[in-house]
């Protein structure tokens, strides 16, 4: 029986999610299998890879193939530079002490790397969030800037209203003085 070590997929529609598995070869993506292996997330950034180290590097030793995609997934998690150091182990040209120090270096330099990756991408988020909450300042004090020359216009109307009317009451009074003068006037 030919074992391949590949992606089952689950998740909903537009939001896909693997299982890393092995399976016969000639079962369907998404049936059986023989064993799950982790998990893996693209819908992150950087994806999200759940793996049982031990049991995938089990499984490559005893020959299971994987796909292209899980090759890929599985080189970035380490499992085939370990296959590669058993490999070298068994043949004799360097014993497993000095392969689990070329490993545990390999491992520094690849969680450094996936640091510095995640860092400047925690870098780049908030630098877009405060342009956002700047963008966002600059237009709520527009607003506030036009509703202030809004108030400011209406205020001045207001006290146009109000001198036209306090005019209007002073031409009325005065108009009022001069019916009594000219009443008085005329009464004598």
């Amino acid at each position: 029986m030919s074992t391949k070590i590949r992606l089952s997929r689950h998740g909903k529609k537009g939001y896909a999610f693997y299982h890393i598995v092995v399976a016969d070869s000639r079962a369907p993506r998404d049936g059986r299998f023989i064993e799950k292996l982790g998990t893996y997330n693209p819908n992150t950034n950087p994806a999200t890879v759940v793996l049982n180290f031990e049991s995938a590097v089990r499984w490559v030793g005893v020959g299971a193939q994987p796909t292209d995609t899980a090759r890929s997934i599985l080189s970035k998690e380490g499992v085939m530079y370990r296959h590669h150091l058993n490999g070298g182990v068994r043949k004799g040209a360097f014993t497993e002490e000095v392969a689990e120090q070329k490993f545990a270096k390999w491992k520094a330099e690849k969680e450094a790397k996936t640091a510095s990756t995640k860092a400047a991408l925690d870098a780049a988020k908030a630098k877009t969030a405060k342009e956002r909450l700047e963008a966002e300042t600059k237009v709520k004090e527009a607003k506030a800037a036009a509703l202030a020359a809004k108030l400011a216009e209406a205020a001045a109307a207001a006290k146009a209203a109000e001198a036209t009317e306090e005019a209007a009451e002073a031409v009325a009074e005065t108009a009022e003085e001069v019916v009594v003068a000219a009443e008085e006037a005329a009464a004598e």
